[in-house]
């Protein structure tokens, strides 16, 4: 069984960027499926836009592990990935669902630094006797932690 978690974005783009490489993945690349699409008439060339030189889908993009399977003639990943979909309202009040990032206690610090210059943004450290872990915001506002 594969899955996908989809997030809503206002720049499914940039979130793609910054989640490939906050959890060592892969940006899918849809140009092959795009560029069949567009020749045969059945899209639009204004459901798409360029990204990093290719052809992309205006208001999706996925980021999928490097090490699962993918379909090479739509880009798609056949595991597991992250779906970012553009919706047109912003995002309003604390996220249901939550990505736990797990490098260790010793990598932390480093993945935090890491993280904050690709984007993100700490908001608290929390100790309790069960642990302890960094709260963090992605580019978009969504919250993770670091544990």
């Amino acid at each position: 069984m594969h899955w996908k978690l989809v997030i809503d974005a206002a720049d499914p783009h940039r979130q793609a960027a910054f989640w490939a490489a906050a959890l060592d993945y892969t940006v899918e690349d849809h140009s092959t499926l795009i560029a069949g699409l567009l020749s045969a008439g059945a899209v639009t060339p204004d459901l798409v836009i360029e990204v990093d030189g290719r052809h992309a889908w205006q208001t999706l993009a996925a980021v999928r592990h490097p090490e699962d399977p993918y379909d090479p003639a739509s880009g798609t990943g056949l595991g597991r990935r992250v779906l970012f979909q553009r919706v047109p309202e912003p995002k309003q009040g604390k996220n249901r669902l939550h990505l736990d990032l797990h490098p260790g206690p010793a990598a932390r610090a480093t993945t935090v630094t890491r993280l904050e210059a690709l984007g993100a943004t700490p908001l608290r450290e929390v100790a309790e006797p069960g642990g302890s872990w960094t709260i963090m915001q992605d580019p978009e506002g969504n919250e993770f932690c670091v544990h």
